[in-house]
């Protein structure tokens, strides 16, 4: 996710003319209650401030799905009282003193303290200083507040000009140190902002202990990661570079050490390889706008497909061969997916994409009859398609480039003949479905194992012939009959 405006074209001292104020009009207009809102606050002695990721992201000219105000000077319950004029409230967190305007994306909340651990021990403190309330962010480009009644920047750490130079900073790295889960917001933050790391900062992730971080809490930044940047592979690149991707994703770490064929991969070893993969992957799923979980299945199967290269990789004849790499990878890709996701159904399809991520080159290589793809759309669907599949296959082409970083704009000869083929057998975005039941038999057998075989002899027939007649189907089935019971009479029409 690349910001909308160049912010190297904004000095400063520019900022509040020219992206807070016209920021705050927009704001306003859609949410028009916070006027009057802050407008009470402000009567009863409060300062109501926009902070965090709501002022980073209206900086960088991003939409802005979530807005975090902080009100000082005010305890909870007149805060609750003033908000209870102008909307319906709702506590979200009472102990950590916050508070939500129903029917709107607005928290209001106070500041507070709060201790380390999965379980903190918070403090309420009204009357923090501002300036004290932003050093306790995670970085400085989430430690700005705009103070809502006047327009007025609030930038203590520099935030702004860090923002510029793509640099991410702590406030304070006492309070960074603190809670653990910041080191994985940094890695999405690179990914996501494409910034890097200060001194100070990077030394902080290489060595502080993130052990107690919960699965949940690391599958929520995996996943901004994953769906909100335009080059995912930045966060993995990171925590590679850190030394600490052996720690984290042991399976992918695997393939930094693994050569490939040079004919093949120019790109180099296994890791480049899914790196470029990963990143191609995302630039698919925002082209085809898939959903958030086909964006997830698609980027995590680009990243998981050549897993299986890390125990399959032999040298034959000079060469390098990787020879039955797609099955093998599938229990390394649930092993580390298990590691970042608790979505059951999501880990299930990217093993299966994974074990077949080689047949649509393979099925074009060897001139498939469609009576193949239309078996393979039936072993994928029960998760996924034809069509997914073929966009692994295409983000697996386009991760080759032996000259940088970037993955190719490519598409491979075998493609267009897959889908052409896939759309021809009905099968590209689902499978075949039988076209003979039960009922259209039942004057001819009765219910049970021998009517069962006789739909599965009949669905096989559709597969292979690809006869879309539920009436020759028919036909076909009381040859059949005909031929292993030797019937001589069967009922009026059967013929």
């Amino acid at each position: 996710m690349q910001c909308t405006r160049n912010l190297r074209n904004i000095e400063p001292g520019q900022i509040e003319s020219q992206i807070i104020k016209p920021g705050l009009s927009l704001i306003f207009s859609q949410y028009p209650l916070i006027i009057p809102t802050y407008e009470r606050i402000s009567q009863q002695g409060g300062i109501a401030y926009l902070v965090g990721g709501a002022v980073r992201d209206l900086i960088l000219g991003l939409p802005i799905h979530d807005l975090d105000i902080e009100v000082h000077g005010l305890t909870l319950e007149q805060l609750a009282s003033i908000l209870g004029e102008f909307s319906v409230v709702s506590y979200v967190g009472k102990s950590f003193g916050v508070l939500k305007s129903h029917g709107t994306p607005i928290d209001w909340a106070l500041p507070r303290t709060d201790t380390s651990g999965r379980k903190p021990m918070v403090t309420i403190d009204p009357h923090m200083d501002i300036r004290e309330a932003l050093r306790r962010r995670d970085v400085t480009m989430n430690a700005m507040a705009i103070e809502l009644a006047t327009g007025r920047f609030v930038d203590p750490f520099h935030g702004y000009e860090d923002m510029r130079n793509a640099l991410l900073r702590s406030p304070d790295s006492r309070f960074f140190e603190e809670d653990p889960l910041r080191f994985y917001r940094v890695m999405q933050f690179i990914g996501r902002f494409e910034m890097h790391p200060d001194e100070v900062l990077q030394g902080i992730c290489k060595r502080m202990d993130i052990a107690a971080v919960s699965c949940e809490r690391i599958e929520d930044e995996f996943e901004k990661l994953l769906l909100k940047s335009r080059c995912p592979s930045r966060g993995f690149r990171w925590l590679a570079d850190l030394g600490r991707l052996h720690e984290i994703l042991p399976e992918l770490a695997h393939t930094q050490e693994i050569e490939q064929d040079f004919d093949w991969h120019p790109e180099g070893k296994v890791f480049e390889h899914l790196m470029q993969a990963l990143d191609a992957a995302s630039i698919l799923a925002r082209k085809d706008n898939l959903s958030s979980d086909d964006r997830l299945i698609l980027l995590y199967a680009a990243l998981c497909h050549d897993l299986g290269k890390i125990s399959t990789t032999v040298v034959i004849e000079d060469r390098i061969k990787s020879p039955g790499h797609a099955e093998a990878g599938v229990p390394y890709t649930r092993s580390l997916l298990k590691r970042i996701t608790r979505k059951v159904k999501i880990i299930d399809t990217v093993a299966l994409l994974v074990k077949h991520h080689m047949q649509p080159s393979q099925f074009v290589q060897l001139h498939a009859k469609l009576a193949a793809y239309r078996r393979l759309a039936l072993k994928l669907a029960k998760y996924t398609t034809l069509e997914m599949l073929a966009r692994l296959a295409l983000a697996d082409r386009r991760g080759r480039n032996g000259n940088g970083p970037e993955p190719l704009e490519v598409t491979p000869k075998f493609l267009p003949t897959f889908l052409r083929n896939a759309e021809k057998a009905r099968v590209l975005t689902r499978p075949e479905e039988a076209i003979l039941h039960g009922r259209d038999i039942s004057d001819l057998v009765s219910p049970g194992p021998e009517m069962g075989s006789l739909l599965k002899y009949a669905f096989e027939l559709q597969l292979d012939k690809g006869i879309n007649s539920k009436e020759l189907l028919r036909k076909k089935v009381i040859e059949k009959l005909r031929a292993e019971k030797d019937v001589k009479k069967l009922p009026r029409g059967s013929d």
